[in-house]
């Protein structure tokens, strides 16, 4: 949405859009968990649903879901799947092993979730939230073994983790698309969402996965633990110095990127090898590569059996990717319906504390949307527009708020709702508890922190 546009009047086709994005998301809500449908199918009965009810053309909504699902799939779906390939290596390998020897060596029982957390901050840094996932995913699984722990009490502060940085700090794309619609600086905002985001990743992670792995049981998936359960075959383990390399390298790629687009002049032969290099789909790429010969090859493993690791990886992956699919699809129908105006229109005529408003409109654009950019590109268009006399350090904080409102309780419009859902064998009524509330805690930490900052540094 333009700063600059001027909203028109409240009509009926925004009652009916509200109207119909309720009942779509009850529709996907009850298909799933009442009459078991597969969400794939239960997600794009409920676009139709409330596509329909919004007085979309038929054509216009399966054209919109066949893009959403399209355009998801094709920024997400690949890097899951080399995701999955370089899982499967690290397991069979053994070198998932070794790092998580390693770990637990310099750990007790009592800090693995502290230790997790800590972990996933810094693969997190550079990655995306999908990208992050699937680089942990292995790890998470032979540690929860290893150590005998509730899987729960390892997942949830490597979810939080990676989620809290990707709300709150650059240079992830929501936090950066804020502080450029904003005009905020870009150094403050990164060390206030420090500020911001460490309290958020303890009482989202540790602490709240330490509660609920007491409180809900779950057993590891059979299909996804046969992906990340080692079978070496005589093949000698990989040291814990290339293990590392191997799980450090997509992140460094993408660090490099990142430097280089904030240090590096364009057009030079340094920063375009930078930027190809760390981008999502060629970092983790070079990366399977470098797993196949290091991990593979080199140690004597037959290369039928490395293609063979390879090929297994991918069937477990197949539910996922068209859940994911069908949620980007859901979510571009609702967007072009209109959903974003109609949010717009309802923040206008509050009155609300300026902090507050954004915090709000974040919020309602994600539950609609099921996407933080969108949230957060919207919200910062709708609010922009009044900042303007606004201190560098309160438009940092507005950026912060943005970011903590764009992940409130992601339900079934969201694909790191299904990604957490199928990588850990959940029902959607746990998936709600495991992602759903960690989600929702970093969005209301964020926000009571925001606030807290915003009134000391009047």
């Amino acid at each position: 949405m333009n700063p600059t546009t001027t909203l028109a009047p409240w009509s009926t086709h925004d009652t009916q859009l509200l109207i119909a994005c309720a009942l779509g998301l009850a529709i996907i809500i009850i298909a799933i968990s009442v009459l078991k449908l597969a969400p794939f199918l239960s997600i794009l009965v409920g676009t139709f649903a409330a596509g329909f009810t919004a007085h979309q053309p038929l054509e216009a909504i399966a054209q919109a879901f066949s893009k959403g699902a399209g355009a998801l799939l094709g920024d997400v779906g690949i890097i899951i799947a080399l995701g999955a390939m370089l899982g499967a290596l690290m397991a069979e390998s053994g070198a998932a092993d070794r790092l998580v020897t390693t770990l637990l060596d310099h750990s007790t029982p009592r800090r693995l979730p502290w230790m997790m957390a800590f972990v996933a901050i810094i693969v997190g840094l550079p990655l995306f939230f999908e990208v992050g996932l699937v680089m942990m995913v292995p790890i998470i699984f032979v540690m929860a073994r290893r150590s005998k722990q509730p899987i729960l009490r390892i997942a949830i502060p490597a979810l939080a983790g990676m989620t809290t940085l990707h709300a709150l700090l650059p240079p992830h794309p929501g936090p950066l698309i804020a502080v450029s619609a904003l005009h905020a600086d870009l150094g403050l905002t990164l060390g206030l969402g420090l500020i911001v985001a460490l309290p958020a990743v303890i009482l989202a992670g540790p602490l709240y996965g330490i509660w609920l792995s007491k409180r809900l049981h779950i057993e590891e998936p059979e299909e996804m633990g046969k992906l990340f359960t080692a079978h070496e075959n005589g093949a000698s383990t990989p040291g814990f110095a290339i293990s590392l390399i191997t799980i450090l390298l997509p992140v460094v790629m993408m660090l490099g990127r990142t430097v280089a687009k904030l240090a590096l002049a364009k057009d030079t032969l340094l920063y375009d090898t930078l930027d190809f290099v760390g981008e999502p789909l060629v970092a983790l790429a070079l990366t399977v590569l470098f797993a196949i010969v290091m991990l593979g090859w080199s140690r004597g493993m037959a290369r039928d059996r490395v293609g063979g690791i390879l090929r297994k990886s991918l069937p477990p992956i197949a539910a996922l990717l068209l859940t994911i699919g069908a949620g980007g699809g859901l979510k571009q129908m609702l967007v072009n319906a209109g959903i974003s105006v109609t949010i717009g229109k309802i923040a206008v005529g509050t009155h609300l504390p300026l902090i507050l408003l954004a915090w709000l409109i974040a919020v309602a654009l994600r539950q609609a949307t099921g996407s933080a950019t969108v949230a957060t590109t919207t919200t910062a268009g709708i609010v922009a527009p009044v900042v303007g006399g606004l201190t560098a350090t309160h438009n940092s904080l507005m950026a912060l708020a943005i970011g903590a409102g764009s992940v409130f309780f992601c339900h079934v419009n969201d694909a790191g709702f299904w990604m957490v859902r199928e990588y850990f064998g959940l029902k959607l009524k746990q998936t709600v508890a495991v992602w759903s509330v960690l989600q929702t805690i970093v969005s209301v930490v964020g926000l009571v922190l925001t606030l807290v900052l915003w009134n000391l540094l009047t």
